[in-house]
């Protein structure tokens, strides 16, 4: 993302723990998810230790998911005249972000326009494609449909369906409002069944983006410590990224000395 975007500021942001709030509303939130394998549990302190050589700061707070932070930092940038954000993530939830100011970096083939691609960059109009709703509405969806990877128990109705049905009506809340309305009895009689769960899930699935931030926006300039990293990546034996890297901090010593000069 570096090489591709050349971001000015940037954070990598941790899970350590759950929200209250969640695990009140839902005991069962994640309960479904398997333990990371034992031998990758090392890895994440080598990550950890790797990410501020590469210029980040690592970014975390107690009983707190990484989507919310990630979901602060975004909408605490989008109050910045000018300043756009980009989040690299495979979160669903913060598909909900996605606007004028916010789009979603993702590596993933099934989003990429060309197989060449390297990359893609989510705006408005790709996330409504994706997901056959605005992105503002995505968390409609999953209220409905529910989370299998979270453990949030959905009604019955499937994602394409939800979105349909969301999309018709304008909004959950109008969903919800008029279910004698909906044509299918099938999904009407789901809808009725299902309701509170329904709002349940929807306060779930909301991101918690008012926290106060526990790093400045200011102070995320990425800064990489060329010396330090080069170091690392020859004792991990990682030769094409680490070529990369030599080249990068050839460039970024020849600027510096150029704005030396000047």
């Amino acid at each position: 993302m570096i090489k591709h975007l050349q971001p000015e500021l940037g954070a990598v942001f941790w899970d350590e723990g759950m929200p209250e709030r969640r695990v009140k509303l839902q005991p069962a939130y994640k309960e479904t998810r398997k333990e990371m394998p034992l031998p990758m549990v090392p890895q994440l302190d080598f990550i950890q230790k790797l990410t501020p050589l590469l210029g980040f700061k690592n970014i975390s707070l107690p009983d707190t998911e990484a989507d919310d932070l990630m979901g602060c930092y975004a909408m605490a940038a989008c109050k910045r005249k000018g300043m756009k954000v980009v989040l690299a993530t495979n979160d669903k939830d913060l598909y909900q972000l996605i606007g004028p100011c916010v789009k979603v970096y993702t590596t993933a083939k099934a989003d990429l326009a060309s197989p060449k691609d390297g990359f893609a960059l989510l705006g408005e109009e790709q996330a409504t494609a994706k997901w056959d709703v605005p992105p503002k509405l995505i968390g409609d969806v999953l209220a409905i449909s529910g989370d299998s990877v979270d453990n949030i128990p959905g009604a019955g109705i499937g994602r394409k369906t939800a979105a349909g049905l969301v999309r018709e009506s304008g909004g959950l809340e109008k969903l919800l409002a008029n279910i004698d309305k909906v044509k299918s009895n099938r999904n009407r009689e789901k809808l009725t069944v299902a309701r509170e769960q329904i709002l349940q899930n929807r306060k779930m699935v909301e991101l918690d983006c008012h926290m106060e931030l526990p790093i400045p926006i200011d102070d995320l300039r990425i800064q990489p410590d060329y010396p330090a990293l080069i170091a690392q990546l020859e004792k991990c034996e990682f030769k094409s990224l680490l070529q990369e890297v030599k080249t990068e901090a050839a460039r970024a010593g020849g600027s510096i000395q150029e704005e030396m000069k000047l």
